[in-house]
């Protein structure tokens, strides 16, 4: 089989802006002078990098970069991806570290506290879409832009990871009018067709509605995306199905729902009259994967 594409670090540019912001995390904790790195020294040791909570590893090439900007090695014996089986009386060893002791305990927090934050997203990305399909769902989850400021790479790579889809990246990834730009320009009609002008045939334009009225304005108007924004269980089922068999045949478009989509509720929520679910409980609030560093000795 195939492995094209299995490597998720492929995906990252080789140089960029996240591997500046690696730099400026480890200035960040060592703005002055390192103490404890002058009192255990050069020696050359080794440390494992042990996983003491079950969950999906992810973070691995921003881990990586943290080791290569101080100038250790990391021998990684899980593959990123994969579910990790652990608990504090049964911790798994992720990877060995090799290189200068005062090296090792630089790395170590700025490298653990991002493994922690991304495998906490993965593994929620993993859980939700796995209830998903555990359910009959067809279509895509996604995570949204509610990302924390400073780790927008990090998380959005997270779902990635864990199986979700990432949706848009930034603001000029896919044009998304919401009722402040419908607000603002008078109408549906009229944010859809100034958004067009400027975006080309290459950019999606999505749409943001809070009713069917609303939603057939802007498939007339040529929105790529509706975003049926807070409908509720049978409701939401009600309005796309209508919907759907409304411009079955005219106008091809993907139904979005956005806003109360959780763990908990999956079953009931879920519609495949829907191709995408965006929810921001697979990165806002959710727990971290615990992760330390132990010298070998």
């Amino acid at each position: 089989m195939s492995n094209i594409g299995q490597d998720f670090a492929h995906a990252l540019p080789s140089q960029g802006r996240w591997k500046e912001d690696i730099s400026r995390w480890l200035a960040e904790d060592v703005p002055s002078f390192d103490i404890g790195g002058y009192v255990v020294g050069e020696d050359i040791k080794s440390a494992t990098l042990w996983c003491k909570q079950s969950g999906v590893l992810a973070g691995v090439p921003f881990a990586q970069e943290v080791f290569n900007q101080v100038g250790v090695t990391a021998e990684w014996k899980v593959k990123e991806g994969e579910y990790i089986k652990a608990d504090g009386s049964n911790k798994v060893a992720v990877a060995i570290i090799t290189g200068p002791v005062r090296k090792l305990l630089l790395a170590e927090r700025t490298a653990l506290n991002i493994l922690a934050r991304a495998s906490g997203v993965a593994t929620q990305s993993y859980e939700i879409v796995t209830l998903a399909k555990e359910a009959g769902f067809s279509g895509v989850i996604a995570g949204t832009r509610k990302t924390t400021p400073g780790l927008r790479a990090v998380e959005k790579y997270a779902m990635i990871v864990g199986g979700a889809d990432p949706h848009r990246y930034d603001l000029s990834s896919m044009v998304m009018l919401k009722d402040n730009h419908v607000w603002s320009t008078g109408s549906i009609t009229n944010a859809v067709k100034a958004a067009r002008r400027v975006a080309g045939f290459a950019t999606k334009i999505e749409v943001e509605v809070g009713s069917e009225d609303e939603a057939d304005e802007a498939i007339a108007a040529g929105a790529d995306v509706i975003m049926l924004d807070n409908f509720k269980g049978t409701e939401l089922q009600a309005a796309a199905l209508s919907i759907k068999e409304r411009w079955a045949g005219k106008k091809h478009f993907l139904l979005e729902c956005s806003g109360g989509l959780t763990k908990s509720n999956i079953k009931e929520y879920l519609t495949n009259e829907i191709d995408i679910y965006s929810t921001s409980s697979i990165h806002q609030g959710v727990s971290t994967i615990d992760f330390s560093l132990k010298i070998n000795v």
